[in-house]
């Protein structure tokens, strides 16, 4: 179970958990059921939350990111008090939920993404999310040398122990569909410019070298079950601990089967995650961590 870390959505106004339709059993939660849940991981055993915020307002640059008081921030705040150091805190750093136009950065005026521009703000996004209490910050953009800002903007602000775990082979995938719903998505297009070509095996190698040269604690592979070719070499080559994030969509298709009555679902989940975990993913977020983990206790 240490071995996993549940995704989480926290929707700012909500007064009642909303089920995603696209992911059943899965919740958009107010503060007080994130921190049940938060708590639930504990006593289950679960290694981490990796913490997503949905803002009530949205604007061009992300404004709701790097707002002391806004939702991700507070919600990280929040699951701090909660469980303290029992549960390792992952926090988001990514301006797609908070952008009115969905990129997950903010665009110049031909409607592309400035990099370097989206870069200042993701070394205050850092910043805020350390100062509420997250353990380790997961920038998730694909932006070029967002790890070394992420770093820098840290260790200047005397964070030297937050970690960061970079999403450095993230593809571009028709798999992220159920997450866009999870996080009510304004985007418009896709990230092709910016994400990994789902052809391209190479590319993934120099991305994770990059990410370790600026400083990454931890690297990532995102989508986990269409790349386990890719997760296998990054974790036959990293220094540091591999995670792989089986998301939305593989959620999404596992579920519907099992609903169907088309497959054995804890089967099924069972043999998806340890697939992950066989290609070489130390760390694996899966959105069944709580499920996964009850499990693992009771075959004890």
């Amino acid at each position: 179970p240490a071995e996993l870390v549940l995704p989480a959505f926290i929707r700012e106004g909500l007064t009642e958990p909303n089920p995603i339709t696209s992911m059943p059993g899965v919740l958009q939660h107010t503060t007080e059921t994130l921190k049940r849940a938060a708590a639930e991981a504990v006593e289950l055993g679960v290694g981490g939350i990796m913490l997503f915020g949905i803002p009530a307002e949205r604007d061009a640059a992300g404004s709701a990111g790097t707002d002391p008081n806004g939702v991700l921030n507070q919600a990280i705040a929040d699951v701090r008090a909660e469980v303290g150091d029992d549960l390792v805190i992952m926090s988001d750093v990514c301006l797609d939920e908070f952008t009115d136009h969905g990129h997950c950065g903010v665009l110049d005026e031909n409607g592309v993404v400035d990099n370097d521009t989206t870069l200042e703000i993701y070394g205050r996004m850092a910043v805020e999310q350390a100062r509420a209490g997250a353990h380790v910050l997961g920038p998730s953009g694909m932006m070029d040398g967002q790890v070394a800002v992420i770093r820098q903007a840290l260790d200047e602000a005397g964070f030297q122990d937050v970690s960061v775990i970079a999403y450095a082979a993230k593809y571009a995938s028709a798999f992220y569909g159920p997450f866009r719903e999870a996080v009510d998505s304004q985007l418009k297009g896709d990230r092709r410019t910016y994400q990994m070509d789902a052809a391209n095996r190479r590319e993934a190698l120099l991305e994770v070298e990059l990410d370790l040269e600026e400083g990454a604690d931890m690297v990532m592979v995102k989508p986990a079950m269409s790349y386990l070719d890719i997760l296998a070499d990054v974790a036959a080559m990293s220094p540091v601990p591999v995670a792989a994030y089986q998301i939305s969509g593989e959620y999404a298709m596992i579920e519907a089967a099992a609903a169907n009555g088309w497959i054995d679902r804890r089967r099924a989940i069972e043999e998806s995650v340890l697939g992950i975990k066989r290609a070489g993913a130390n760390i694996i977020l899966t959105y069944w961590a709580a499920e996964l983990a009850a499990w693992l206790k009771e075959s004890k």
